[in-house]
């Protein structure tokens, strides 16, 4: 080998080993967490085997990323700067050891707790208030992480070390030797693309099976948080089935279908009542006995005996920011994206405050939390809602909880300022927060000993249940509306393995002015539909919601919207269902193809929509 040749071949050779270093961190990775979570995925050690061949391009397309950095210090390093080349590369090195320990460690925590591979979402959470992000976790957790942290950027900097003490930087070189690195450079777009052929690498190349949690197991996190990040906007370019008319089309008609009838017959007694939007944290109907749950929510059981209690209602999505843009805005959730992480698309999202606000209500939102969390403040704020009172508003004596004041000081503060000698109508939400993790209220019943995720609900549900006889004792005529934000506390998401099972949740409406009750209404309702049916129980126009349907309009259809990050669901009247994945980008086998039709097309529009929020120009 002539001395020509030795730049060039230690050129080839420093990027090939960091692109295999960083090849062999993910599948480490991988096999680390499948150990941790075998049980819960459920598989056999030739699927495991399976899924760590799925994700292998996947990992090399992620390695090849991080991989560029130092090609480029290689190129320098031939072309005469190699101390500077050097320097960098050792910095850049510990940089990348901390953030891929940052993401190993995050995605094998939070997987436990969401059921999806790490994405915005959490960072989103955090940036916005990491006081409250942090408020679910309890402190060992944390402090356990953090340890976690430490000590796995310190092994992946060693690691990368070693590597570089065995594959240097080239000598400086002639032209050929530069030659060669630039392309062994270049080279790197090969795997980061994901091959030659049409189709560029996403997360639905690591889909191969039938069991979701193992082609989670082939997903590299890294690359599910990049993928994640890119597609945060641009969402007209998302979910392309159908073109634009023909989307709008059959959405129309999945909103006009020859279907019988299922709504109920409500009215109101008074024309313009008081009216309280009660959203309550993590519940679901599975601990609403007369809802076949269990009987934890005994005080909800009995509200729901003198009321309106929908039989089969779904919570759109996942998470709090999600559920209450369905609720407030009725803007169905989205699975890859959060509306309110955008404030200047949500500043222009529907919104009932600002529609009853026109009809000369005052309103108001009653929080024990950060209203600043998830953007929330800035959502609530260009909604129409007069007045916030969250845990800034009580004093420190008063915000005991993770989370803030706990429900019954925001109840209490809430029933203190009710209106008195007003002919102004109002609307008050009430969101209450201590039904979450880590669980710790001010309340104990027997039943629950020991048990605190039930004790929790047991005490926001005893908040709830006085908070309502109190709203019936006034003497101003009043509509109550019942609804959780999502699923969550109890029972534990791995007994709820269905997504439509899992979302299965509750509304009630209760309260003096409302006619109609008590019932039972089988119809299939999600978010969404408040909001119009509020509108038409007042006889307001519902032009602002297009997205849901009234739950008293008998020419409706009546559909139910779910989404999770991996999944979206519609289910129909009948109780026929149809489920999209989003990681593989399929209609899951057994969905309704009808439906299927349908949830495509509402899938696309939204994205649309979407992206047209931003410029405040949307035309459903």
């Amino acid at each position: 080998m002539t001395s020509a040749r030795k730049p060039a071949l230690a050129a080839l050779t420093a990027v090939a080993a960091t692109l295999a270093a960083y090849t062999l961190l993910f599948g480490v990775q991988r096999t680390l967490f499948i150990a941790v979570y075998a049980p819960m995925i459920g598989a056999r050690f030739t699927e495991f085997l399976a899924a760590m061949g799925h994700g292998l391009a996947m990992d090399l397309s992620m390695a090849a990323y991080l991989t560029a950095v130092p090609a480029l210090t290689v190129i320098a390093a031939v072309c005469g700067a190699g101390r500077a080349a050097s320097a960098i590369l050792r910095s850049y090195s510990w940089i990348a050891a901390t953030l891929l320990s940052l993401i190993f460690i995050a995605d094998t925590v939070l997987y436990s707790y969401w059921d999806f591979r790490l994405d915005m979402t959490p960072l989103f959470y955090f940036f916005s208030s990491p006081k409250a992000a942090m408020a679910s976790a309890p402190w060992w957790q944390a402090a356990l992480a953090a340890v976690g942290v430490v000590v796995v950027t310190a092994l992946i900097g060693i690691f990368l070390s070693a590597v570089y003490r065995f594959a240097p930087l080239p000598p400086h070189g002639k032209a050929g030797a530069i030659a060669v690195a630039t392309v062994a450079a270049a080279a790197l777009f090969i795997p980061i693309r994901g091959g030659f052929g049409v189709s560029t690498m996403n997360l639905s190349r690591a889909y191969f099976s039938a069991n979701q949690r193992l082609n989670h197991a082939a997903v590299n996190p890294a690359f599910s948080l990049l993928y994640s990040l890119s597609h945060q906007n641009n969402f007209s370019g998302q979910f392309r089935f159908f073109a634009d008319n023909e989307a709008a089309r059959i959405v129309s008609e999945s909103r006009s279908a020859d279907i019988p009838s299922d709504s109920v017959g409500l009215n109101l007694a008074a024309p313009r009542p008081d009216i309280y939007i009660i959203i309550l944290e993590s519940f679901s109907s599975h601990v609403v006995g007369s809802l076949g749950g269990e009987t934890i929510a005994v005080g909800l059981d009995s509200i729901a005996a003198s009321g309106a209690s929908w039989q089969r209602f779904y919570a759109c999505s996942f998470r709090t920011d999600r559920g209450l843009t369905s609720i407030l805005s009725g803007f169905p959730a989205q699975p890859t994206t959060s509306v309110m992480k955008s404030v200047e698309r949500a500043e222009n999202l529907p919104s009932i405050a600002r529609e009853l606000r026109k009809a000369g209500y005052a309103t108001r939102y009653y929080y024990g939390g950060d209203a600043n969390f998830t953007n929330m403040m800035a959502y609530l704020v260009a909604g129409g809602y007069d007045r916030v009172v969250s845990d800034r508003d009580f004093p420190i004596s008063e915000r005991r909880g993770k989370w803030g004041a706990h429900d019954h000081i925001v109840a209490r503060r809430m029933l203190a300022e009710l209106p008195t000698g007003s002919d102004t109508p109002r609307l008050t939400v009430f969101q209450t927060s201590s039904s979450h993790e880590p669980f710790e209220v001010p309340f104990s019943n027997p039943r629950f000993s020991g048990n605190p995720r039930a004790n929790s609900i047991a005490y926001t549900d005893s908040v709830v249940t006085a908070t309502v006889n109190a709203i019936n004792g006034s003497q101003r005529p009043s509509l109550v509306v019942i609804v959780p934000d999502h699923y969550g506390t109890w029972p534990m998401r791995e007994s709820l393995p269905d997504l439509v099972d899992r979302h299965h949740s509750l509304l009630i409406m209760t309260g003096t002015a409302l006619r109609g009750v008590p019932c039972a209404p089988t119809t299939v309702a999600s978010q969404i539909d408040i909001a119009p049916t509020l509108m038409e129980l007042l006889d307001l126009s519902a032009d602002a919601f297009p997205y849901g349907v009234s739950l008293i309009d008998p020419s409706a259809t009546h559909t139910a919207w779910i989404t999770e990050p991996e999944e979206v669901a519609l289910v129909g009247p009948d109780g026929r269902k149809a489920t999209f994945n989003v990681g593989s980008e399929t209609i899951e086998p057994g969905s309704d193809p009808k439906l299927a039709k349908w949830l495509k097309a509402r899938l696309q529009l939204l994205y649309t929509d979407l992206d047209k929020l931003r410029r405040n120009d949307r035309n459903p």
